[in-house]
């Protein structure tokens, strides 16, 4: 059973998305807060599988709230989701920068939502193609330049995997274009999250960009 925290200043809001989301079997809506201090209080004392995370709330804001969770050592299994109305680049962004697993926006699907969470718990990295592009295009063009040399400790094949994620390809697809078993790939991935100290996929496509391995309009 997937656990999930829902943080969202709205009542209503909460109330709706637990409903949604208690409609599968696999699913469990296990705390709700109205802020981003109280869900990362929620957050640790309930050790959910998933946090549902608004952004724009009173005090600590979503942004902040994520940052939280994913320093906090005893949620290492804790994925962060945010989920709100707002699409802007500079949300998106920031919300990846604090090490969110994955961005939706609250006029998804019913069905998206739920799968939405089995994907992230599943360590896979939620981020729509749209998404992606518009986020990392971003980053590849800001004045930060690139570090390459994050990438000194990876094999070639290693890093050819690594731009094949950031094209967001599932490891299904990856084995296929690489000529590879699906385990096979599932083992390089695992490899990468470690070699880079990353989190999940969606770290390691922004590691991608920012290091400039891969660039806005390739994959």
């Amino acid at each position: 059973m997937l656990r999930v925290v829902l943080v969202d200043d709205q009542q209503l809001m909460r109330a709706g998305l637990s409903a949604l989301l208690e409609r599968a079997e696999d699913i469990t809506v296990v705390g709700e807060a109205g802020d981003g201090a109280a869900g990362v209080a929620l957050a640790v004392a309930e050790r959910p599988d998933v946090v549902l995370m608004d952004i724009r709330m009173p005090g600590v804001d979503g942004i902040e709230a994520t940052r939280r969770i994913v320093a906090d050592q005893r949620l290492r299994g804790t994925r962060v989701v945010v989920l709100t109305t707002f699409d802007t680049d500079e949300h998106i962004f920031d919300a990846i920068r604090a090490g969110a697993s994955g961005f939706l926006l609250k006029n998804t699907e019913p069905g998206e939502l739920r799968a939405a969470v089995r994907t992230v718990a599943g360590g896979e990295a939620l981020l729509s193609p749209s998404v992606t592009r518009r986020v990392m295009a971003a980053l590849a063009t800001s004045p930060q330049p690139p570090d390459p040399g994050r990438l000194d400790r990876l094999t070639e094949r290693e890093r050819e995997l690594l731009a094949e994620i950031a094209a967001g390809r599932s490891n299904d697809e990856i084995a296929e274009r690489l000529f590879l078993s699906p385990a096979t790939a599932r083992t390089y991935v695992s490899r990468l999250l470690t070699k880079l100290d990353a989190r999940d996929r969606a770290q390691l496509v922004h590691i991608a960009y920012e290091t400039g391995l891969v660039r806005p309009g390739e994959g």
